[in-house]
């Protein structure tokens, strides 16, 4: 069977074959990203087969140029993570004929990262955001003996297991929208990891892992876009750790942030009105009393005025609205 592979090229010395396209540049939010020039292949595979073996016999029958990092062809390593038509995956395991649209499959090195040549990329911001999570344990007291481990109930141990999945292919991470214009979120990634460690039992370094992931560039960074969840190959949902680690962060007090704020003022609005009030939810996410953040969104309301966005003065709560205050009342928690 015969399948249409367009690859995107990057040579660092600028040197490409003839038949390559013109260099193509990537919308914002990746337009720093250094353009591509692509290069049409046809191969001939069985129906079954996957991008990286169309691209191996590419590489290995068709054009030695080729760069491409891949290992254990199992979907284990993670090495092979790359963009199929425009989104992350990892080529193993993507199926050819599935990744077929308008005949051919385009394949890249994913533009948020730094490319090092032809689908190859930079894993370094990668591996910085994995280390700045502190990926170990830090030994509870007291230690067990030489000869000895931790006991910790089979029950808190099942709920890591999603996480302790991850292959650190770095397929969430292409994908999320925060990262995309924010290079200083941690990411998906690190943090689904961050809770790999801070829900274990065994550490002692709960507190202080969550003080820091409540910082700026943390848990209340990401904006629930779910590209981590579409795309993670191996169902670990980055996002759903992340929200654990915000709850657990709110119930040990962390809560001086934008992010608690904003997810206070949203409730309460819900529960309040049953609406979503949005002339109080910046002023009450950036802190009624926070004179520098209040005038630093000054530009974002200017802008909602000019486009015909600034919501309405008066917010007036829906009709039957409480029935909304007694589902908070029965749900309780923080916003009860």
């Amino acid at each position: 069977m015969q399948f249409t592979i367009e690859v995107g090229r990057y040579s660092p010395d600028g040197t490409y074959a003839d038949s390559a396209s013109r260099e193509e540049s990537f919308p914002p939010p990746w337009d720093k990203s250094p353009p591509r020039r692509y290069q049409t292949y046809t191969v001939d595979l069985p129906e079954h087969a996957v991008v990286l073996d169309a691209l191996i016999a590419i590489r290995e029958y068709q054009d030695e140029s080729l760069a491409v990092r891949c290992a254990c062809r199992s979907a284990i390593c993670g090495s092979c993570a790359m963009w199929v038509n425009g989104h992350s995956h990892l080529a193993c395991k993507s199926k050819l004929s599935d990744f077929t649209k308008n005949g051919k499959t385009r394949v890249e090195s994913p533009p948020s990262m730094p490319v090092v040549r032809d689908l190859i990329w930079d894993m370094g911001p990668l591996w910085k955001k994995h280390l700045a999570v502190k990926p170990w344990l830090e030994p509870k007291q007291p230690v067990p003996g030489p000869r000895e481990e931790y006991r910790v109930p089979n029950a808190a141990m099942d709920e890591l297991i999603q996480e302790v999945s991850c292959i650190s292919c770095g397929c969430c991470l292409m994908d999320c929208e925060s990262y995309a214009i924010n290079e200083n979120f941690l990411g998906p990634h690190a943090l689904a990891k961050a809770y790999r460690y801070t829900g274990d039992p065994r550490d002692a370094a709960t507190k202080e892992r969550l003080a820091a992931y409540s910082g700026d560039g943390g848990i209340w960074d990401c904006t629930h876009c779910y590209e981590c969840v579409t795309q993670c190959p191996k169902g670990v949902a980055p996002l759903e750790q992340i929200l654990k680690l915000r709850k657990m962060a709110v119930d040990a007090g962390f809560t001086g942030n934008a992010g608690t704020r904003h997810a206070d003022a949203f409730a309460e609005s819900v529960r309040d009105s049953g609406r979503l009030n949005e002339l109080t939810l910046m002023p009450k996410s950036t802190g009624l009393f926070n004179i520098i953040g209040q005038l630093r969104t000054l530009p974002s309301a200017f802008n909602l005025m000019r486009a015909g966005k600034l919501p309405p003065i008066i917010h007036r709560a829906i009709p039957g609205v409480q029935r909304i205050k007694t589902i908070f009342q029965r749900v309780g928690g923080r916003f009860k």
